[in-house]
């Protein structure tokens, strides 16, 4: 539920980003952007892309989470607060959770930015939607080497941010489980 009500939230600004990160785009500013994709594409522009998000967050939290797990298990077992575990385990989840799902961002950025060379190379008129048209034109243009298009870049933005989440957030587990136990009354 938290992927959906984040996904809905987030799409339109993924698109914006995306939009303005484009070379050579036509926006200048995000509200710009916002006004622009309205009044020509409409708000259905800024949905284009989630089922896809979907379909890519969904295994990329399982596969980020049974990693983490994984590695916890295999480098600290007595699942004591340790943050270099936290940090490796964070990390590599992130790193292979980005790997595993850069085909499916890869289709996502093709239907937010509805490119125009590769829309024109693909001889698209109008827009493009759907999953399966983008992973089709993904292939049509490159072929499977299309799919891990910016995986390094994918992984090397994942890998340092899973890190810190994870150790922040088993640092906060740890203080304030510490704190409660501290607190408890003896018997």
């Amino acid at each position: 539920m938290a992927t959906l009500l984040h996904d809905a939230v987030m799409n339109p600004a993924e698109v914006v980003k995306q939009r303005l990160q484009m070379y050579n785009s036509q926006h200048q500013s995000a509200l710009g952007c916002v006004r622009t994709v309205w009044r020509t594409e409409g708000l259905g522009a800024f949905y284009r892309s989630y089922t896809t998000q979907l379909t890519m967050n969904i295994p990329f939290q399982s596969i980020h989470f049974i990693t983490y797990e994984f590695l916890q298990e295999q480098v600290n077992p007595h699942r004591t607060y340790n943050p270099q575990s936290h940090i490796i385990s964070g990390g590599l989840a992130g790193a292979l959770a980005a790997a595993a799902t850069t085909p499916l961002d890869v289709c996502k950025t093709l239907l937010n930015t509805q490119e125009n060379v590769a829309l024109s190379l693909a001889n698209i008129s109008g827009r493009l939607s759907g999953m399966a048209n983008a992973f089709r034109m993904v292939y049509q243009l490159n072929g499977l080497a299309g799919y891990f298009k910016g995986i390094q870049a994918r992984v090397i933005y994942q890998m340092p941010s899973a890190a810190i989440s994870w150790s922040v957030y088993e640092f906060f587990k740890y203080f304030l489980t510490k704190r409660q136990l501290e607190n408890r009354a003896p018997y």
